[in-house]
């Protein structure tokens, strides 16, 4: 069968529903799972989706390809991603998948995927392809499909484990994604009062786009948040494993300053744990998290690969700056913007204190946000490898492990190719606004003259 490569990406397969993910690419897509699962041992798969209008149509198609493999389909309806993630656990899958267009335009859709604990990436993305490609399939009957709802038994298990010391004020922002009623209900559940916004499910997302790493798409929850004199606010993405923390002075948090809050919780209980973040944190949190006695890891951006580093490592915390935050430490290892949550509201509730209050001892630092600079997929990554080369050239510290990032004695810069989009990522930090301008400048300058 011929396929278009494009949609097989580095995490997740992914593109325009009517035009890409076609009934006859998706019924393949579920023999080539299946064989791919069945050929690993597995019997067993969880299948849950978003909102999104072209969801159910995917449901549908894809369990049958995988049923024509002889599996057993435990479909867990319409929940966020991490929901999907905990089911695979609490059912003892030997696999899953959720159909989900996560923070894209309401008309993509895509397939995160699991085999065994793992979401599978790169490689194992590509033997997907190959196999739908050669029709390369294990076909048998017997496969069955059966409703395992686990909604419930998800919220049962996190009022159990996390624990508020009293009740807080709460603002949570859906985008009218996949979080708002299960998060509103937990949070409530844990002894919180709870103020909802655009919590209907709705694919269409009619109040703004749900990605809560732009500012514009916190307004209301900031808004809501200052007028309500709430302690924290909460966003999610469309399928609620990314998360945006607003402080009770209606400022938004980076992905960085949240993962310094939950890093030293973690550390308090568990001394000397790896806790990982990515190339475009603030190296104000690696040091953090060796003076809290922790063992700091940079490593890539991508959910995928920081859950795979986190099997390797055994670290028990992981975030990016994108709001995918992993906690190995009370659960699962997986990316979940509620339990993320519920951490935040737990450690707000038993130190009485703000975010902000929490992060007041940080060193100053000068920071931009992510940045991103329209580059085609066909010369993004030779346009870093050509940049990188250049700065080692010039005599800098880079560490390559992810891009560039080049490393001063009081700041860094960093250039990256987006492994999802045809875009390249830059994020500078210094001490103050004159450096931080001078390593923009010097780092944009080279990637300009690369890209010439």
């Amino acid at each position: 069968m011929t396929v278009n490569p494009s949609i097989f990406r580095e995490y997740d397969i992914r593109g325009v529903a009517d035009r890409d993910l076609t009934d006859a690419l998706v019924i393949n897509l579920g023999k080539a799972l299946g064989t791919f699962v069945a050929r690993k041992g597995g019997k067993s798969v969880a299948l849950g989706y978003d909102c999104r209008l072209s969801s159910p149509r995917l449901r549908g198609v894809l369990a049958r390809g995988l049923m024509a493999t002889g599996l057993s389909v435990y479909d867990v309806g319409m929940v966020p991603t991490p929901v999907l993630y905990f089911a695979t656990h609490h059912l003892m899958t030997d696999g899953g998948v959720m159909i989900t267009g996560s923070h894209n335009p309401g008309e993509h859709n895509g397939f995160k995927i699991c085999v065994g604990p793992s979401t599978i990436h790169g490689d194992d993305i590509q033997a997907l392809r190959k196999l739908i490609e050669k029709e390369d399939y294990d076909l048998r009957a017997g496969g069955t499909s059966e409703n395992r709802p686990v909604e419930e038994d998800y919220i049962s298990y996190i009022v159990r484990t996390v624990k508020v010391a009293s009740p807080i004020r709460v603002v949570i922002d859906a985008g009218n994604g996949m979080g708002g009623k299960i998060a509103a209900a937990l949070y409530r559940e844990m002894g919180c009062e709870v103020v909802s916004l655009f919590e209907e499910y709705d694919g269409a997302f009619p109040n703004h786009h749900p990605d809560p790493t732009v500012l514009e798409n916190l307004r209301s929850l900031i808004d809501t948040v200052c007028r309500q004199k709430a302690h924290v606010g909460i966003g999610f993405d469309g399928d609620a494993d990314r998360i945006g923390v607003v402080d009770a002075s209606g400022r938004p948090l980076f992905g960085d300053e949240l993962l310094v809050i939950f890093e030293r919780d973690v550390l308090k209980n568990n001394p000397g744990a790896a806790i990982i973040s990515e190339v475009k944190a603030s190296h104000r949190l690696f040091q953090d998290i060796e003076r809290h006695g922790g063992k700091a890891i940079l490593w890539k951006t991508g959910h995928s690969l920081i859950k795979a580093k986190m099997k390797e490592s055994g670290a028990l915390l992981a975030g990016e700056m994108s709001g995918h935050m992993f906690f190995k430490d009370r659960y699962f290892g997986f990316d979940d913007a509620i339990y993320a949550g519920a951490r935040i509201i737990e450690i707000l509730s038993n130190t009485r204190k703000t975010a902000m209050e929490l992060l007041a001892d940080l060193p100053p630092a000068v920071t931009t946000p992510e940045i991103r600079v329209d580059c085609a997929d066909e010369i993004k990554f030779e346009v870093v490898q050509k940049a990188r080369k250049r700065f080692e050239t010039m005599g800098l510290n880079v560490n390559a492990i992810d891009g560039a990032r080049v490393n001063f004695s009081d700041g860094w810069g960093l250039v990256r190719a987006s492994n999802t989009q045809p875009v390249l990522v830059f994020r500078f930090e210094a001490e103050n606004e004159g450096r931080l301008l001078e390593i923009r400048s010097l780092v944009e300058g080279v990637v300009n003259s690369c890209l010439q």
